[in-house]
């Protein structure tokens, strides 16, 4: 966390806390400078720059009596200062002893205690004081790095030239350099969650005025078709010379006219305050939004110290570059991508770079160059990991695909595109025998399921001799996400927008029928088919009759399919809402949002969905949904909750198998819709404001026309008192939400009630 972005209030942290946070914003400076200063000549600002951060924390160290930490940084800074004046040189072997003072500096800042008597502390201090004894024209050989966590143990390095040199000051063990480790900012806390709900929420209320616009100026038309009619009145009782009539129509006329103003004055000022609050709510969420993001550097400095230490050990001079730091990321995004982003750059080190004999050799720079890149691209996040290393041949692939997963048969018909695929299936692997960094087929997988659980996407290329290059595309947020919207049997659903390859609209002649599925001929390959309503097993009474199909495709590779829909709706930017714990995780769904115009919609989950859909096509499903098994009447069903999900999600499920379902904000709510409608069972929540489930319950029993209602309870509560006081109510059934399930509400409503269809009354 960078002290500069912090408020100007501190009073909460302690003294140790902010000299921990000036260390850490303190040893990245440290860290930065060195990397670049081991590359190149003395650069007088960057050695001015360290010198600075070394005397800063050695201050902040003794206010806190951190005596171990300002020996450290006293002969760290002694180092820039001799640097300065041309007395030594940072070079490779200055830089790991450096480097690895910072390390301990920064493990004694974190320590409970101050550290002093530690024998590591004053090997590194007297091979600090080393650096200043050597000529600084005859820098050392740089000895192997300790490494970072869970990177092997280092190969033999040359013994150091100096006998100063840090290889017998036994170093502790340098830090993972994960992200974690190099302090991104923190991932937001539930607050930016429920701040950002909020907003969302202000915005869809303030979208709610344009309807209620829309009807006043229907109503202005009518006003004026009604005045317009007067003036024709009172033209005609002038014609007419009616002294009487003619009074009571001026009367009448006068009467209308502050109706007129008064109409146009309030819908001016209802415009203006439905703008403003537009204006206000849309504000009030990016500036959400912006709490949320961070520059894409602070939450990766730390990676290119890892990529050099990793290198080193494996005998490489690798360096890392690190392009569109100030691209804005999503802090949980980043925190999501800790793990895949460190292990395509350990693939990147150990696979893809060359040693530098083999670089020279191959015409190359000795130094190999990873790039990782982020930047906006039509509303996404796009990440990429390239080097310029030997690259992945294509036939080397081919060879391990053919001995692990395919056929040799299979293997020599897949495409390059195919091909790279494979490197993402778990337990693949080009290694012939791993080692402790890689060639255990679990490493790009990691990656692909990362991206995958955050909507996105992630695929590779190569060049033999040149290099491998990642490319992972992601939602900029995962707070609000791009969707596309359709309409599925009368029910709106959504669909991340990266998982949307196309949409389609075809004339249902041409689905073709091969071994009992269907399909349709797409540039030459064939898409199987299936409809929506059938994967998310939704009754749909209408069928899909229209010539003409809307078809979303989904998918990649074997696993494409294209999902017929009733109708696309469009794209929406979506606030995300996790579904209740108490649901557990639902098939096919992945979570809530609210529309445009606050009707609740959920989002699918498409590589779920995917399953579901080759299971379908496994079993010949067809475009045509099951019908009502005989015609009748569709009982009707009254949900009463006041919690929105557990509403949403028993209507949608009673709705899929036929019911037709209402639902009810409260008990009141509730109440006045069954003495407007006729319904066959009530399911309600017991804990409601206004008028809770029990208050309702007695409503109805004491009612001449409902007391033979059946009536459910759905509730939180489920002890054995509140059961029974549920049924001494009058419920016929009770079932607790801690214990629910879809099949356990569509046993009980088929046992008050029957199946959706019926013949008529009995």
């Amino acid at each position: 966390m960078s002290l500069d972005s912090m408020s100007g209030d501190l009073s909460s942290f302690s003294m140790l806390d902010l000299f921990r946070m000036e260390a850490g914003e303190q040893a990245r400076v440290l860290t930065d400078g060195l990397l670049q200063l081991e590359r190149g000549a003395a650069d007088p600002v960057l050695l001015e720059a360290m010198m600075r951060a070394a005397h800063s924390i050695k201050g902040a160290a003794a206010i806190v009596d951190r005596h171990a930490v300002v020996g450290l940084a006293h002969a760290m800074e002694d180092v820039f200062v001799a640097a300065q004046h041309g007395r030594t040189t940072v070079d490779a072997g200055a830089a790991d002893t450096l480097l690895d003072a910072v390390d301990l500096m920064l493990r004694l800042a974190g320590a409970d205690e101050d550290g002093g008597t530690d024998a590591s502390v004053q090997a590194r201090i007297d091979a600090l004081a080393g650096l200043l004894a050597r000529p600084a024209a005859a820098p050392v050989p740089a000895p192997a790095p300790a490494l970072p966590a869970a990177v092997p143990a280092p190969v033999a390095a040359p013994a150091p030239a100096a006998p100063a040199a840090p290889a017998a000051a036994a170093p502790g063990p340098i830090p993972d350099r994960r992200i974690a480790t190099a302090e991104p900012a923190p991932a937001p806390a539930a607050a930016s969650d429920e701040l950002l709900t909020l907003a969302s929420q202000a915005r869809l209320h303030a979208g709610q005025l344009r309807p209620w616009l829309d009807f006043m100026q229907r109503y202005k038309r009518q006003q004026t078709s009604v005045l317009s009619a007067m003036e024709q009145l009172h033209e005609a009782i002038v014609a007419a010379d009616d002294p009487r009539l003619l009074e009571l129509v001026m009367a009448l006329r006068e009467r209308a006219q502050p109706l007129r103003e008064f109409l146009l004055r309030s819908i001016s000022d209802a415009e203006n305050y439905e703008r403003q609050a537009s204006n206000v709510s849309a504000r009030l969420a990016d500036e959400v939004l912006a709490l949320r993001m961070c520059r894409f550097g602070d939450g990766v400095h730390g990676l290119p110290r890892m990529v050099r230490d990793l290198g080193r050990s494996l005998g490489k001079d690798a360096q890392l570059v690190i392009e569109g730091s100030a691209t804005l990321v999503d802090r949980a995004v980043l925190a999501r991508m800790e793990a895949p982003l460190n292990q395509l750059l350990r693939n990147a080190v150990d696979h893809g770079l060359e040693t530098p004999a083999e670089r020279v050799a191959a015409g190359k720079p000795a130094t190999g160059t990873i790039v990782l890149s982020a930047r906006h691209r039509g509303g996404m996040l796009v990440m990429e990991v390239r080097d310029d290393g030997r690259g992945v041949d294509p036939e080397r692939i081919r060879r391990a695909a053919a001995r692990r997963t395919a056929t040799p048969a299979i293997a020599a018909e897949l495409s390059l595109d195919e091909l790279m695929e494979f490197l993402f299936l778990p337990g693949f692997s080009l290694k012939e025998a791993p080692n402790e960094i890689s060639g255990r087929g679990v490493g790009m997988d990691v990656v692909h399921e990362a991206v995958q659980r955050q909507h996105g996407t992630v695929r590779a290329e190569s060049t033999p001799g040149a290099g491998f290059r990642t490319l992972i595309t992601l939602p900029l947020t995962q707070s609000v996400m791009r969707a596309l919207v359709v309409d599925v049997a009368g029910e709106a659903y959504a669909m991340p927008i990266t998982r949307v390859e196309r949409v389609l609209r075809l004339q249902r002649s041409e689905a073709r029928t091969l071994s009992g599925r269907e399909y349709v001929d797409l540039n030459g390959v064939h898409l199987g088919l299936v409809a929506a309503s059938q994967v998310l097993e939704l009754d749909d009474a209408a069928g899909t009759r229209d010539d003409t199909l809307s078809v979303v495709v989904v998918g990649t590779g074997a696993e494409r399919y294209g999902l017929v829909v009733d109708a696309v709706l469009g794209e929406q930017s979506l606030t995300v809402q996790p579904l209740e714990p108490v649901f557990g995780k639902l098939r096919d769904i992945a979570a809530g949002a609210l529309l445009d115009d606050g009707a609740p919609v959920l989002i699918i989950d498409v590589p779920d969905l995917l399953v579901s859909i080759g299971r379908l096509l496994d079993q010949g499903a067809s475009l045509q949904p099951a019908r009502a098994a005989e015609a009748g009447t569709v009982r009707r069903v009254l949900v009463v909750d006041d919690s929105l999900t557990v509403r949403e999600m028993q209507r949608k499920l009673l709705a899929g198998h036929g019911y037709r379902v209402d639902v009810a904000l409260d008990g009141i709510d509730g109440w006045n819709s069954l003495r407007a409608g006729e319904y066959d069972l009530v399911i309600t929540d017991i804990d409601m404001p206004r008028l809770d489930g029990i208050g309702l319950l007695e409503r109805i029993r004491h009612d001449p026309r409902l007391q033979r209602l059946p009536v459910m309870i759905v509730s939180y509560k489920d002890r054995p008192e509140d059961r029974a006081r549920g049924m001494e109510a009058g419920a016929d059934y009770y079932l607790a939400k801690g214990s629910f399930h879809d099949a356990t509400l569509l046993e009980a409503v088929l046992d008050l009630i029957g199946p959706a269809y019926h013949r008529g009354t009995s």
